[in-house]
């Protein structure tokens, strides 16, 4: 078994070109409390603030709205969160194509099998990966086609942008976390695999010295249901372990997105975001 203590700081700051009268915004940058993950301390530090107001929504991420009123020039956020993750008895994938394909599965599970604007894939494209499983039980399915994802789509930041969709990025070759993340998405609902979003944080280095913080990274991966849910990290093409922390999940990108919000001006902005993780134990 293996345990693992860490301090994450996500920090985003969006800058405008001049003075705003107001706004208003949502974040989900809280890591989640759940069976192989323990949030121990989690704050936010919001400047200027009115009011904020913190709830779960409809896929249980914690999401704090916030209002900003009077005149600003910059939104800063900061989340500072201590999570201990663990690798204990972790689910191994146990299913049939009958058990998905069931009334019951699908009935449950229906949210991770609709075809959204985000995943959706040409039809010929989709008719080949079901041909490249043929014969495959789900495990081995799912597999080869993270697999031939990996094999065709590289890892390259600028390309994609937050808007891009799964049909796109394969049509570039390249692209980054999400756009692996859609595009599995897509393949696996196509084929009758239950599948969702997940997005986090990934520890760079796992090896990296108890109390040194390095530069992480906003992360996503995907899990689907072959039993119970299992994670893939389609990007990295790895298993999902005690490096990844979840903060989020729905059924793609704009269930989860970290900062969202709406401001009162004529003025533009632009968002940066840095990440670091401290190994903590």
């Amino acid at each position: 078994m293996s345990t693992r203590r860490y301090r994450v700081v996500h920090t985003s700051t969006y800058a405008y070109t001049g003075p705003i009268s107001a706004s208003h915004n949502e974040i989900r940058m809280t890591p989640l409390t759940e069976e192989h993950q323990v949030t121990l301390e989690s704050r936010l530090r919001i400047r200027p603030l009115t009011w904020s107001h913190t709830y779960k929504d409809y896929w249980g991420t914690s999401v704090t709205a916030l209002e900003t009123a009077g005149l600003h020039e910059s939104l800063e956020l900061e989340a500072i969160s201590t999570v201990e993750c663990s690798d204990a008895d972790r689910p191994q994938p146990d299913t049939s194509w009958e058990e998905l394909r069931s009334e019951e599965t699908r009935d449950r599970c229906w949210e991770w099998l609709s075809v959204r604007t985000r995943t959706a894939l040409p039809d010929d494209l989709l008719a080949w990966f079901s041909e490249q499983v043929e014969g495959l039980d789900p495990v081995a399915a799912v597999a080869r086609a993270v697999d031939l994802i990996h094999e065709h789509l590289a890892y390259e930041a600028g390309v994609t942008v937050a808007t891009t969709n799964a049909a796109e990025a394969w049509e570039a070759h390249k692209g980054v976390c999400q756009d692996f993340v859609h595009i599995t998405l897509g393949v696996l609902r196509h084929l009758g695999v239950p599948a969702r979003y997940v997005s986090g944080y990934l520890t760079p280095d796992s090896d990296a010295p108890v109390g040194e913080a390095i530069v992480g990274e906003s992360h996503a991966w995907v899990e689907w249901f072959g039993g119970a849910w299992l994670g893939i990290d389609p990007t990295n093409l790895r298993a999902v372990g005690v490096d990844h922390i979840v903060v989020a999940r729905g059924r793609d990108y704009d269930d989860v997105a970290p900062f969202t919000g709406v401001y009162l001006g004529d003025e533009e902005g632009e968002l940066s975001v840095e990440v670091t993780v401290t190994r903590l134990s």
